[in-house]
C-alpha cells in the first residue's frame, strides 16, 4: 500500500538523481573555450611623436595644454571646463534623456533573461490537477460483453523533469547570455559617454554661435557708422555715389549673415532640450558663451595597451565576440546526445475524497537518450555557421579596434593643429584690427581710397570670424579626446561593480 509518504520519497530521489548527474557532469562543456583579444603592441597613437604641450595664444580658450601620458580619467571629466552651467546640463542630460533611460532598460532586459536562463540548471518540477470524466469498453478488461459505466477520474501529481547537460550545451547558452549582458552594459556607458560628450559640443556649439552674432552685431554698428560717413563724404563731395552703394551693398551682406546664425543658434538650443529630455518650448535651459568656459590644460592621454579595456564600444564589440564563440559551442553540443532525466509521483482516484489515500498512488521514473543520426547535414552546417559568425564578429572587433585608434590620434593631432590655429588666428585678428582702425583714420583724412577702407573692413570681419571658430574647436576637440579615450566610465562605481573588476574582467 502506498502513501503520501512513499510519494514524497520517489519525488526525493528523482531529485537526488537528476542533482547528482549535474554535479558529476558540471565540468564538461564542448566547443572553443572565449579568450579575450590582446591589445594592440603599438607604443603610440601618432605616427609622428605628439609635442609634450600645445601652442599658446592670448587670447580666452588660448592657453597651452599638456598631454599628460597614462594619467587616469575623471569619469566627470567635464567639470574640468568649470562651468556650472555646463555640470547642470549635464545632470539634467543624465536623469532624464530617454536614449540612457532605454539604454539601462534593455540592459535590466539581458539580465533578466539570464536570470530566466539560468532555470535550466534545476530540475523543472510541475503540479498537475487534472479531472476527466471517461467511458471504455469491457474489451480493456477483459470482459467483451461486460458494461461499465461512465465514471469521473481524478488526479493529482507532481511532475520532475531535467535535461542533463552532458556536453556542455546550456553552459554555453548561459555564456551567451551572460555575454549579452555585458555588451548591453557597455551599450549603456557608451550611451552615457555619447551624451555628455554631445551636451559638451552642442554647449560649444552655442557659445560659438553667439559670439559668432554679437561679433557681426558689432560689426553691423560699426558699417551703419561707417555707411553714415561715406553718406556725409557723398553730400559734401568727398567719395562718389559707387562708394556709397558699395557700403550698403558691404552692410547689406553683413545683415544677411545673421539670419543664419540664429536659425542654427535656435536649433542648437532645441538639440540641447531634446539631449535633457525636455520639450524645446519648456525646456528654460542656460545660455553659454565662450567666456563662461575654461579650457582644460591638462590632457590624459591613456596607454595605448589600455584603450581596449577603456572603450566602451571595444569592450561591447568583444561581448559579442565572445558570444559568438558560446554559440559555436552550443552548435557542437547538438551534434552529441541529449539526456533526459524525468518523474512523476501522484494519486489516482474516482472521488476527490480518496485522493493520496491508500492504494491511489501513482509514479514513474525514467531516462530518455536522444542520438542525432541523420538530420541532412543540418547540424554541422549550423555548426559551420556558427564558427562563421565568429570570424565576422573577429573581424568587426578587429575594425573597432583600428577606428578607435584612428579616433584618438586624429583628435591628438586636431588638437596640436587647433593650438597653432588659435594662435595664428589670434595674431590675424589682432592685426586686421589694427589695419582697419589706421584705414580708418587715413580714410576720413583722404588719404585712401574707399575700395582700400572696405577691403580692410572684410579681412577684420573674417578674421574675428575665424578667431571664434578656433576658440570654440578647441573646446570641442578637447570634448572630442575625453570621449575618444573612453571617458573615465571605469572610475564610476556602478552597483555591485569596482574598478578593479569592470576594467580587468
Amino acid at each position: 500500500m502506498e502513501n503520501k509518504g512513499t510519494t514524497h520519497t520517489w519525488l526525493l530521489k528523482i531529485a537526488i538523481v537528476a542533482t547528482c548527474a549535474v554535479t558529476a557532469l558540471s565540468g564538461c562543456a564542448v566547443g572553443p573555450d572565449f579568450r579575450k583579444p590582446d591589445a594592440p603592441g603599438t607604443k603610440s597613437y601618432t605616427a609622428a611623436p605628439m609635442p609634450a604641450k600645445t601652442a599658446a595664444a592670448p587670447v580666452p580658450g588660448g592657453e597651452e595644454q599638456r598631454f599628460v601620458s597614462a594619467q587616469d580619467i575623471s569619469e566627470q571629466w567635464w567639470t574640468l571646463y568649470r562651468s556650472a552651467e555646463l555640470d547642470q546640463l549635464i545632470c539634467l542630460a543624465l536623469k532624464d534623456n530617454p536614449t540612457l533611460a532605454a539604454a539601462q532598460a534593455t540592459l535590466r532586459q539581458a539580465q533578466e533573461n539570464l536570470n530566466a536562463g539560468y532555470g535550466a540548471f534545476f530540475p523543472s518540477v510541475d503540479a498537475v490537477a487534472s479531472v476527466s470524466r471517461q467511458k471504455v469498453s469491457g474489451i480493456t478488461a477483459g470482459q467483451p460483453n461486460a458494461s461499465i459505466s461512465p465514471f469521473t477520474v481524478y488526479n493529482a501529481s507532481v511532475n520532475v523533469s531535467y535535461a542533463v547537460d552532458l556536453f556542455g550545451g546550456t553552459r554555453r547558452e548561459l555564456e551567451a547570455l551572460q555575454a549579452q549582458v555585458d555588451y548591453q552594459r557597455f551599450q549603456l556607458e557608451a550611451a552615457y559617454l555619447t551624451l555628455t560628450s554631445n551636451v559638451v559640443t552642442t554647449a560649444v556649439k552655442e557659445a560659438s554661435l553667439r559670439a559668432q552674432i554679437s561679433s557681426y552685431t558689432d560689426i553691423i554698428g560699426a558699417q551703419e557708422k561707417q555707411l553714415k560717413v561715406v553718406e556725409d563724404q557723398f553730400r559734401l563731395g568727398g567719395v562718389s555715389l559707387p562708394d556709397v552703394l558699395a557700403q550698403k551693398a558691404q552692410l547689406a551682406q553683413t545683415r544677411a549673415i545673421l539670419p543664419p546664425l540664429e536659425r542654427d543658434l535656435s536649433r542648437t538650443g532645441n538639440q540641447l532640450a531634446v539631449l535633457t529630455g525636455r520639450l524645446p518650448s519648456e525646456a528654460k535651459l542656460p545660455d553659454f558663451d565662450l567666456e563662461g568656459l575654461k579650457l582644460p590644460q591638462e590632457l590624459p592621454v591613456s596607454l595605448p595597451s589600455g584603450l581596449v579595456r577603456q572603450r566602451p564600444d571595444i569592450r561591447a564589440s568583444e561581448e559579442v565576440l565572445h558570444a559568438a564563440c558560446a554559440q559555436i559551442g552550443v552548435a557542437t553540443a547538438n551534434l552529441y546526445p541529449q539526456v533526459t532525466i524525468s518523474g512523476s509521483a501522484g494519486s489516482l482516484a474516482t472521488k476527490t475524497g480518496d485522493l493520496f489515500s491508500g492504494g491511489t498512488g501513482i509514479w514513474d521514473i525514467g531516462a530518455g537518450l536522444l542520438q542525432p543520426v541523420f538530420h541532412g547535414g543540418e547540424l554541422t552546417a549550423r555548426r559551420h555557421a556558427a564558427i562563421a559568425a565568429y570570424d565576422a564578429a573577429s573581424a568587426q572587433y578587429r575594425e573597432t579596434v583600428l577606428q578607435a585608434f584612428q579616433n584618438v590620434a586624429d583628435v591628438l593631432r586636431a588638437l596640436d593643429s587647433d593650438a597653432q590655429a588659435l594662435k595664428a588666428q589670434a595674431d590675424a585678428e589682432t592685426a586686421a584690427r589694427d589695419a582697419l582702425d589706421i584705414t580708418r583714420r587715413q580714410f576720413s583724412l583722404g588719404a585712401v581710397s574707399y575700395l582700400t577702407l572696405l577691403n580692410a573692413e572684410r579681412t577684420y570681419q573674417q578674421a574675428r570670424i575665424g578667431l571664434i571658430q578656433a576658440q570654440a574647436a578647441r573646446y570641442a576637440d578637447t570634448a572630442a579626446l575625453f570621449q575618444a579615450l573612453g571617458g573615465g566610465w571605469w572610475n564610476r562605481q556602478a552597483q555591485g561593480d569596482s574598478k578593479a573588476k569592470v576594467m580587468n574582467e
